[in-house]
């Protein structure tokens, strides 16, 4: 874009027969198309080719907030001149994951005297770095840094605590046992914390999650309205945020509003977590909630917590059954209209009136999920996947046809088995996939119908009828999308090694296929798509549908599509690629993927794409295929391949594609490894944090946190 600028700059003193000089639009017009060039660019290059961009480049609208987390190109010089050039001008500077730059680059930071917000997740910075820097941002308001080992609280100054003592929200992701700055921010209104400490050390010893000597200092919470806490597995992890939250159990703030812990696992309830609860429930009144499952798990705690407009909800994994569900948080259909999202995500019986005697696979009670539908009708983020809801045969009640109605839906994420429809596939005889096992190794050959190669002749093949399409169809301002099976376990987990075998699909998700691929093509505005462990895939041909229609699509993630022990849907998947010019992030993991050149050639049409992750056990690659690949996508920063291929075809590719293009690349993070190795996790470790959470760990990530949790 700012070569374009250029280009037509310097063609302004031409005669232009055909259309209008872009130099002619009005500096509102301007003002808004320069909007969408980062920063950078704006500052570094497009203000130097006139007097005019000169002038406009430099609005307050432009450098008022100045967002570097995603701009892969820059690097230590150009933060430097950005800096002295506009410092003063930032008011809100976003480095989020910038973890290729050097840390002497935050020295650059302390040019921005008015800084308001300042989010540093992802950056290297010592205490000594981090005191110099806080001690010149008097105005600050906003921060988020990461606690590494090696932190110091000692080391930080006078001046440093004093503006901190300022700070009204703090974003802390510790990777060692510490309070980090917490005990410095007097002011705190909002805290998220994220708890990404290892239970072992790199060379083997068991870690301990008491604090450091010197970190005995008290948070102070009086003022909190949000409280956030996101746990990575690991006992090491809730030790630590367990000395968080007592000094919240000893006094509640009176205006806390957001009360939010995501813990993987079990996280046990203590003593000092339940007067936390019942103090809540005596003092405060809720707008967000989440909570581990044991702490709401045969408790009557929902029965008691007062809620006041409500816009998010987590009960991820518990065992809340739909009558609790719609007596105690909806209040027997209740208004709440405030709710946007709604995470029920591995909630197996949140669709049915009890789940004492019910069992996981049992059909779903459509007068609970229509209550829910009706009073929760603003809804925009909603997540039923990691469950069975299966839908009985009583007509209008499928679970589709009740979701249709949810009009404001911008993200869903459902089960497979969900999305059947349940007369059409009572008549349907078993197909041929149906008959072949759903396990590894080598499968017998079976028929398989090419797919259709223009739009007529897939057109006749969709199921126009059937309760998802119609979905699909009313849902047409939907952005993320994730079809998940219930079953389904991605074969890398986070600390632990590989999973060699995976549980088979649920029985009444076996007729799930191509057919209802093609109906998400209407999905005009769609951006992201999940697609895992659909066992009717044949041929693919839904993802062309995809591809062809869905012209917003950034982010894809397919896994386990088809049969297991053959990729049937190659070929689609080469002709879908070819039309996804948008698409910036690929993740597939499939067994026996050959990662070879027709797939590489056909992956070079997506211009955009910046991150590609495959995981693939007995997987294949070609080297020459790779190398090409990186050298005609020059927006790729992050290759990460977990294959079959042996730890030295690994080791050698990853050193070329480094030695080959880090060097124009700074933010390059290439990581090619054999799947089954036995130091799989170790390597996982190194991965800078925000590939590891966004693309190379598989999740639903459909109201996984409120909305708007942090800017």
């Amino acid at each position: 874009f700012p070569l374009l600028l250029q280009e037509v700059v310097s063609e302004e003193s031409e005669e232009e027969s055909n259309g209008v000089n872009l130099m002619e639009f009005s500096d509102e017009i301007l003002l808004h198309i320069l909007s969408y060039v980062p920063c950078t660019d704006l500052v570094l290059n497009v203000r130097r080719t006139c007097r005019k961009l000169a002038t406009l480049c430099l609005d307050k609208s432009l450098t008022h907030t100045v967002l570097l987390q995603k701009d892969y190109k820059v690097n230590k010089d150009k933060v430097k001149q950005l800096m002295r050039d506009i410092g003063k001008e930032i008011y809100q500077l976003n480095m989020a994951g910038c973890y290729w730059l050097p840390s002497s680059t935050i020295d650059h930071v302390t040019r921005c005297k008015n800084l308001v917000k300042l989010n540093l997740s992802g950056c290297h910075i010592t205490s000594l770095r981090l005191s110099k820097m806080l001690s010149t941002l008097q105005h600050l308001r906003s921060l988020a840094i990461d606690v590494n080992p090696g932190f110091d609280a000692s080391q930080l100054s006078s001046e440093c605590k004093a503006t901190l003592s300022r700070v009204s929200e703090l974003k802390q992701t510790l990777y060692t046992p510490s309070y980090g700055v917490v005990p410095c921010c007097t002011s705190l209104e909002k805290l998220l914390l994220y708890f990404e400490i290892l239970d072992r050390s790199r060379e083997g010893f068991m870690l301990s999650g008491q604090l450091m000597v010197g970190e005995s200092n008290v948070p102070h919470y009086q003022n909190l309205r949000v409280f956030y806490a996101r746990l990575a597995p690991g006992y090491v992890n809730q030790e630590v945020v367990r000395l968080y939250l007592a000094v919240l159990s000893d006094r509640t703030p009176e205006n806390l509003h957001a009360f939010l812990i995501s813990a993987p696992g079990s996280f046990a309830e203590t003593g000092a977590t339940k007067n936390l609860l019942d103090s809540m429930a005596r003092n405060v009144c809720l707008d967000a909630l989440q909570l581990p499952k044991a702490w709401i798990n045969g408790s009557g705690l929902l029965q008691h917590l007062k809620f006041n407009n409500p816009f998010y909800f987590s009960f991820s994994r518990c065992t809340l059954s739909g009558g609790h569900l719609i007596q105690r948080v909806i209040n027997g259909g209740k208004d709440l209209k405030s709710l946007t999202s709604l995470n029920l995500s591995g909630c197996v019986h949140c669709l049915a009136p009890e789940s004492l005697f019910r069992k996981a696979e049992d059909d779903i009670d459509s007068s609970i999920l229509e209550s829910l539908v009706a009073s929760c009708c603003n809804l925009r983020h909603l997540n039923l996947s990691a469950a069975h809801h299966h839908s009985s045969e009583s007509i209008g009640n499928h679970l589709c046809q009740l979701l249709s109605r949810l009009k404001h839906l911008l993200s869903l994420a459902l089960p497979v088995c969900s999305i059947t429809d349940v007369a059409a596939n009572a008549e349907k005889p078993p197909t041929a996939s149906n008959l072949v096992p759903q396990t590894f190794g080598r499968k017998v050959r079976i028929g398989v119908q090419t797919y259709p190669r223009n739009l007529g002749d897939q057109a006749n093949q969709k199921i126009e009828s059937s309760v998802f399409w119609a979905l699909m169809g009313s849902l047409r301002f939907l952005e993320t999308l994730e079809i998940i099976g219930s079953s389904f376990s991605s074969a890398m987990p986070r600390n632990e090694p590989a999973i060699r075998n995976s549980l088979p699909p649920c029985a009444r998700a076996q007729s799930v296929g191509d057919s209802e691929v093609a109906a998400i093509s209407q999905l005009t505005y769609l951006q992201s798509l999940t697609l895992a462990q659909l066992p009717n895939i044949l041929t693919g041909s839904g993802l062309v549908s995809v591809g062809l229609q869905c012209q917003h699509l950034r982010t894809l993630s397919l896994a386990n599509l088809g049969m297991m022990g053959k990729v049937v849907y190659m070929s689609a998947l080469v002709d879908m690629l070819k039309h996804c010019k948008c698409l910036r992030d690929l993740r597939l993991e499939q067994p026996y993927f050959c990662a070879g050149a027709q797939f590489f050639q056909a992956l070079s049409h997506c211009s955009s794409l910046q991150r590609l992750c495959i995981v693939s056990r007995s997987g294949t690659l070609q080297s020459d295929a790779v190398m090409s690949f990186m050298a005609n996508c020059l927006e790729v920063i992050m290759c990460h391949m977990f294959m079959g291929e042996s730890l030295t075809v690994c080791k050698n590719l990853q050193q070329s594609i480094v030695r080959s293009f880090q060097a124009e690349r700074p933010a390059l993070n290439v990581v090619i490894f054999p799947l089954l190795h036995e130091d799989l996790t170790e390597v996982i470790r190194d991965v800078p944090m925000r590939h590891l959470d966004e693309i190379t760990l598989f999740k639903s990530r459909v109201a996984e946190e409120p909305p708007n949790l942090w800017w």
